[in-house]
């Protein structure tokens, strides 16, 4: 295996580290609050922790990433993240989940933004799109929470005991891993060296985009299956399919979008992939029938899969030398999203129905695709096939 092709399989290792760790907490969010005694509203705020230490270390990572390196940054923020999911496990109340999701929220966010980074470094090595499969690896890790925790949860095994075991996993993947990586510090501090870090127009272009697009994937993620259970009368069994069938698509879909990047390009991928995903959920929001819905959440899910990653490579292409930080404008605006976007649909369900309420996610959908232009110049002319 060329160095190349090692440094893209550990980069696949990190994010899917991080999708299992992110997965394998919310897997035991019932189990913890039943810990601690807390009730779902003030689990709601306390969620916001998560995301707020999210958002910081975002911040954080990027510039750290661009200073030091990501070949460091990367496995360093790979053991913070593993120790720190650890955390919750051992909470016993509210005030001691509050400050472990803060401190695991931060490790979130500095993986998250350097392994991003990292990405952007290997996609820049090749002559085609990589980016939108490191994000499908992440949704898998996802996946493989959701199994892992099934079996230990039926084992009856405590969150601290399955929470530890998956920290001590991931500081050893953590560091294993790191000798894979690629390190072209050296080269972008040249690049950079004398030059002012203001971020060009484009990539706050971008990180509104970003918003706009994750608001939408925040809203299906969180209310689709609640749709068809309070709109359409579905059973609690059926409504599940609602979000299973965004996500699978979601996934299906990054693992294929790198090939359909290659052929028309970041700007097509984000106009097209907007406009389908405002068909997606215009379908499934205006729907009579279940199984339309469903078909509705699906073609939604295959639509929203390429664009964001579509978004984060675009911007770590942009300046190489500051790379971390401008996929933390973006990331980090966009995960704003990602938590807006549930709240925003809640509000507006105190004026609307909520199958009405979704049509704010297809409007701002066709805003993206009408804006995909600022991806339309090519990202860095200076790739060599691997």
């Amino acid at each position: 295996m060329s160095p190349l092709k090692a440094a893209r399989v550990a980069t696949f290792t990190y994010f899917a580290l991080n999708g299992f760790l992110l997965g394998l907490w919310l897997v035991h969010i019932p189990t913890v609050e039943d810990r601690t005694g807390i009730t779902h509203a003030e689990l709601g705020r306390l969620l916001l922790l998560l995301g707020l230490g999210a958002f910081l270390g975002m911040r954080v990572g990027g510039k750290v990433a661009d200073r030091l390196g990501v070949k460091l940054v990367v496995p360093a923020a790979g053991v913070i993240c593993s120790v720190t999911a650890f955390l919750p496990g051992v909470a016993v109340n509210q005030w001691t989940l509050a400050v472990a999701l803060l401190v695991f929220g931060f490790g979130n966010g500095l993986i998250d933004v350097s392994m991003n980074a990292h990405a952007v470094v290997v996609e820049r090595h090749y002559s085609r799109p990589v980016m939108s499969a490191f994000h499908a690896t992440w949704s898998l890790g996802g996946v493989a929470a959701a199994l892992t925790g099934a079996r230990t949860l039926g084992w009856e095994l405590s969150p601290a005991t399955t929470l530890g075991a998956a920290a001590v996993l991931g500081v050893v993947v953590s560091l294993v891993t790191a000798r894979f990586l690629l390190d072209e510090k050296e080269e972008q501090q040249a690049e950079t060296a004398g030059k002012k870090r203001k971020a060009p127009r484009k990539i706050w272009i971008m990180a509104v985009l970003a918003l706009l697009v994750m608001l939408s994937e925040g809203a299906a993620n969180d209310w689709s299956v609640l749709h068809l259970q309070d709109v359409l009368d579905a059973s609690p069994q059926i409504a599940a399919f609602a979000y299973g069938a965004f996500a699978t698509t979601m996934t299906i879909g990054r693992l294929l979008a790198d090939r359909v990047t290659a052929k028309v390009g970041p700007t097509h991928v984000l106009r097209w992939g907007s406009v389908i995903g405002a068909a997606g959920i215009a379908t499934a929001a205006l729907s009579p029938w279940i199984w339309l819905a469903l078909v509705g959440w699906a073609i939604a899910g295959i639509g929203l899969s390429g664009t964001v990653p579509q978004l984060f490579s675009a911007a770590g292409h942009a300046e190489p030398g500051a790379a971390g930080v401008n996929v933390s404008r973006v990331a980090g605006l966009g995960y704003l999203g990602v938590l807006a976007g549930p709240a925003v649909i809640g509000w507006l369900t105190h004026f609307v129905p909520l199958n009405i309420a979704f049509l704010l996610p297809v409007a701002l959908c066709l805003v993206a695709a009408l804006s995909a232009g600022v991806l339309r110049a090519e990202p860095t002319k200076e790739r060599v096939a691997a």
